[in-house]
C-alpha cells in the first residue's frame, strides 16, 4: 500500500485557518495536502467510487475485491487477457478504471455493493462521524475489514478526516503482515519437521491397517468355515435324532448354542468392518492434511530462497565495501558496478533511502531519489530520469502515477528500469548485484538518451 497524499493529521488541527496556523508558529500544509484534504460534499447520499481521492482507489481495490473477482470484469473494460495477465497488471488495470470513471467505475462500484450490501445497511445507521468511527474500530477488533472499510469510504457522513483515520489504519495492518512474514520464515523449521513426522505416521497407520486387514479376512474365513463345520455337524445330528426319536429339548438346545455361534460371528465380523471404515477414514484424513502442510512448506520455502538471496547479496556487499579501495578484488565486488553509474530511485522509505544513498556513493555511482509526489513535485519525475543509467522503484512503497509516468518516459529514451520487491536496502543490493553479473556476461551499454527539458 502507497502512503497518501494527505498527512495523517488529527481532525482538530484540520480545522484551523490559515491565521490561526500563523498565531500557533505551525506551517500550513502544501499544497497536495491541502487538495486532498478537501472532503466532498454533504449530501444525502452515499459517495461514488469514482467522487473519492484518487489515491484511496489503490486500498478500495486491493482491500475489498479480490484478484479472481478481478480478472472477471477487468478484462471486459481493457484489452489485458484474464488469463496470460498478472495480478499486479489486473489490480494496477482496476486502479485506472477506478480513477477515470465512466461505465467501469460503475461496474467495480456495483460490484462492491453487492458483496457489502449487509455492511452498508449497518453503517447507514450511523448518524455522525463518531458512530461511523464507532463501527469501524468494532470492524477492527473483529477482522472483517473489507466490508467496514467500503461501507465507511462510501458513507454520506464520512469526512475526509475520518478516511485519514481508515486509511491510516489500513496501512498499519499492512506493516503488521509484513513482521508476519518474518514469523512464517521461523515456522519453516517446525513445518518440516511436523511434515516428516507425519509422513512416519500415515506409513505406520497404513502398515496397521493392512495388518488389520489381513486378521480380518483370516477372522472371517475361520468364521465362515466354523459356520460350514456346525451346519454339517447339525445336519448330522438332527436326523440321527428324528430317527431315535429324541429329546425336543435337546434339539433346540443344540439348535440355540448353534444361532448363539452364528451371532458371535456376525458380531465379530460387524466390528472388523467398522475398525477397517474407521482405518481408511483416519488415512484419508492424514494424507489431506500431509498435502496441506506439504504446499504451506513449498510457499515458505519459496520465500525463504528469495528472502536469503537477499541476505547473501547484501551480506556480499557489505564485505566488499569494507575492503580497502585498492585491493585487488575491489573490482570483482558486487556492488563495483554502480562505478561511475547514476540511478534513479523513486518511492521508498526515508530511512532506507537515505542508506541507499550512502551505499551507491561508496560504490562510486551518483543516486537521484524522488519519493513519487509525497514530498517532492510529480513534475521534477519526467525531469529526473533522462541520463539515468537504470531507474528502479520499489512496488510496495510507490503510488500508481507515478510508476506509470516512469514506464513511459523510461520506454520513450530506453532506459532500463526494474521493479523490487520491497523498499528494503537488501532487495535493492540483490538487483545491483543480478545486473553487475549480467554486466559481466554482456558487456553492452545503451546509448545515452537525448533529452530537451522544452521539447522532450
Amino acid at each position: 500500500m502507497h502512503t497518501p497524499p494527505f498527512r495523517l493529521a488529527q481532525p482538530s488541527r484540520l480545522k484551523l485557518s490559515g491565521e490561526e496556523l500563523a498565531g500557533t508558529g505551525m506551517r500550513a500544509a502544501e499544497p497536495c495536502c491541502s487538495q486532498a484534504q478537501v472532503s466532498l460534499p454533504n449530501t444525502n447520499r452515499r459517495a461514488k467510487l469514482a467522487e473519492l481521492d484518487s489515491h484511496l482507489h489503490c486500498s478500495i481495490i486491493g482491500t475489498c475485491l479480490s484478484t479472481h473477482e478481478l480478472r472477471k470484469l477487468v478484462p471486459r473494460f481493457t484489452s489485458l487477457d484474464r488469463r496470460e495477465a498478472s495480478d499486479l497488471e489486473i489490480h494496477h488495470s482496476a486502479v485506472e478504471l477506478a480513477i477515470e470513471g465512466g461505465s467501469a467505475a460503475k461496474a467495480l462500484h456495483k460490484l462492491l455493493d453487492e458483496h457489502y450490501a449487509v455492511a452498508i445497511r449497518r453503517f447507514e445507521a450511523a448518524a455522525d462521524e463518531a458512530a461511523l468511527l464507532d463501527l469501524w474500530d468494532d470492524a477492527l477488533k473483529s477482522g472483517d475489514i473489507p466490508p467496514a472499510y467500503w461501507a465507511l469510504m462510501t458513507h454520506r457522513y464520512a469526512t475526509m478526516p475520518v478516511r485519514q483515520k481508515a486509511f491510516g489504519d489500513l496501512h498499519m495492518l499492512s506493516h503488521l503482515v509484513g513482521a508476519a512474514n518474518r514469523a512464517d520464515i521461523r515456522r519453516l523449521v517446525a513445518l518440516e519437521a511436523d511434515n516428516a513426522e507425519l509422513k512416519e505416521k500415515i506409513e505406520r497407520q497404513q502398515a496397521r491397517m493392512q495388518e488389520l486387514t489381513a486378521e480380518r479376512d483370516a477372522s472371517i474365513a475361520a468364521l465362515q468355515k466354523q459356520v460350514e463345520q456346525l451346519g454339517a455337524q447339525l445336519a448330522r445330528v438332527l436326523p440321527a435324532n428324528a430317527d431315535a426319536d429324541a429329546d425336543p429339548a435337546e434339539t433346540e438346545w443344540h439348535s440355540q448354542k448353534l444361532r448363539d455361534k452364528l451371532h458371535d460371528a456376525d458380531q465379530r465380523v460387524a466390528l472388523h468392518t467398522s475398525r477397517r471404515e474407521a482405518a481408511e477414514q483416519r488415512v484419508l484424513q492424514e494424507q489431506e492434511s500431509a498435502l496441506a502442510l506439504r504446499k504451506s512448506r513449498d510457499q515458505a520455502l519459496s520465500l525463504l530462497r528469495l528472502v536469503q538471496s537477499e541476505c547473501d547479496a547484501l551480506e556480499r556487499a557489505t564485505v566488499d565495501t569494507a575492503e580497502p579501495a585498492d585491493s585487488g578484488d575491489a573490482r570483482r565486488a558486487s556492488l563495483a558496478w554502480l562505478r561511475d553509474k547514476r540511478v534513479v530511485y523513486v518511492g521508498g522509505r526515508p530511512n532506507s533511502n537515505a542508506a541507499l544513498r550512502r551505499l551507491v556513493q561508496a560504490s562510486g555511482g551518483d543516486l537521484t531519489i524522488h519519493d513519487g509526489g509525497v514530498e517532492d513535485r510529480k513534475g521534477l519525475l519526467a525531469a529526473a530520469l533522462p541520463g539515468a543509467d537504470v531507474v528502479v522503484f520499489p512496488v510496495d512503497c510507490v503510488d500508481h502515477d507515478s510508476m506509470n509516468t516512469l514506464k513511459r518516459v523510461c520506454e520513450r529514451h530506453q532506459i532500463d528500469y526494474h521493479p523490487l520487491r520491497t523498499a528494503s536496502v537488501a532487495s535493492f543490493v540483490e538487483l545491483m548485484s543480478r545486473l553487475h553479473a549480467s554486466a559481466r556476461v554482456q558487456p553492452g551499454a545503451a546509448p545515452a538518451s537525448a533529452f530537451c527539458l522544452r521539447h522532450g
